[in-house]
């Protein structure tokens, strides 16, 4: 499990995975072009194709995002299990533990 929770944190760490962790809450099921045409309609500096999918393949190493095919095109979804497992497994005992000072 505290593998599973550093590659969730680590994943969770930098601000341009987490964007792509809220672009798909949003809006489940994206394709990369999809997400990228996001990132440059929401005024980010446009980032190549290349360094999305690498983030995607962290995400996706984290349990974060999982693939789904579409005929040819490749689709990312947000799988919140890994956080519900941080948060039952680690987060909720520590904030009882505060509860209980």
């Amino acid at each position: 499990m505290a593998d599973e929770l550093d590659l969730v944190f680590r994943a969770l760490a930098d601000p341009t995975r987490r964007r792509i962790v809220e672009r798909l809450a949003e809006r489940d099921g994206q394709s990369l072009f999809e997400l990228c045409a996001a990132a440059v309609a929401q005024g980010q500096l446009a980032m190549t194709r290349q360094a999305i999918s690498q983030h995607l393949d962290v995400l996706e190493k984290a349990g974060l995002v999982q693939i789904a095919w579409s005929g040819r095109t490749k689709l990312h979804r947000l799988n919140l299990d890994p956080l519900r497992r941080a948060e039952a497994s680690w987060i909720d005992p520590l904030l009882q533990k505060d509860i209980e000072r």
